[in-house]
């Protein structure tokens, strides 16, 4: 059976996409689809900010892409050195929270120790800010998205506990996301499950996929990565036939394979 995920396949530098090779094991053919485009902004300010951990309590990491920014930064060598020889090291000795082992790995390429990382969606990482930080210590230097929903500066700010937030990122739809949606539909039919692993995800390929399915829209497992983008779906009128337990691989998979054979028995 067919499986369509809606998202940026993995660097390629680092082997097979992890989303595709665990569907693989439960005999699906799955396949990526690019959604989103990703524009870097205030790069400067960042590492402006990067580079006086003393006015810091800490970092917080939602997104993958911050991280990405904070990469992008250090491909300076005069940056990378700061970077190397004792920013790291400073940085080390304040908590680097993230919200999932895809940001986690991240942060540990960069040299950090995350913390955090099963929490799985921004409520909960909230929470668990909450339970380790004091109210009215130094503030949590949050890199975030245009797009970034407000559950966690808003928990943070009701604890008394300081987060100051900057935009190093902004989102627009990919811009062969319509052509790449036709040409897998007319090539491999309707998809068994369709999975959407962001919010962003939901309002940028509905109406495609609304159109490209037809009738047979009723046929397709909508299938969520977490709790957010389960609501983003149900908002949009989607049935969320499985919600991942956490945002990984492994138990999307299991989700997908529960709901796809109940649909079979």
């Amino acid at each position: 059976m067919k499986v369509l995920l809606l998202k940026d396949p993995k660097d390629k530098d680092s082997g097979p996409d992890p989303y595709i090779a665990e569907l693989g094991l439960y005999s699906f053919e799955a396949t990526l689809i690019p959604v989103l485009s990703f524009e870097f902004v205030s790069l400067e300010s960042l590492f402006e900010k990067l580079s006086h951990p003393e006015c810091y309590g800490g970092l917080v990491f939602t997104s993958p892409r911050a991280l990405e920014a904070i990469k992008i930064c250090l491909k300076e060598n005069s940056k990378n050195d700061a970077w190397s020889k004792s920013l790291k090291q400073r940085w080390n000795t304040k908590p680097a929270y993230v919200v999932g082992k895809a940001t986690s790995s991240l942060v540990e390429e960069i040299g950090l120790t995350p913390q955090g990382e099963k929490s799985g969606n921004a409520e909960k990482l909230a929470e668990y800010i909450c339970s380790r930080e004091k109210p009215n210590s130094s503030a949590l230097l949050f890199p975030c998205g245009a797009l970034k929903r407000e559950v966690l500066p808003t928990v943070l700010k009701e604890k008394g506990i300081p987060l100051e937030s900057l935009t190093v990122y902004q989102t627009t739809q990919h811009t062969d996301l319509q052509e790449s949606l036709s040409s897998y539909f007319s090539q491999q039919g309707i998809p068994a499950s369709v999975v959407f692993f962001s919010p962003s995800g939901v309002k940028f390929c509905l109406q495609h996929i609304q159109k490209l399915s037809g009738d047979f829209i009723n046929h397709i497992k909508f299938a969520a990565i977490g709790p957010t983008t389960a609501e983003a779906m149900k908002a949009a009128g989607i049935p969320v036939s499985c919600t991942a337990e956490s945002p990984t691989p492994q138990d999307l998979a299991a989700g997908i394979q529960k709901a796809l054979h109940v649909q079979n028995c």
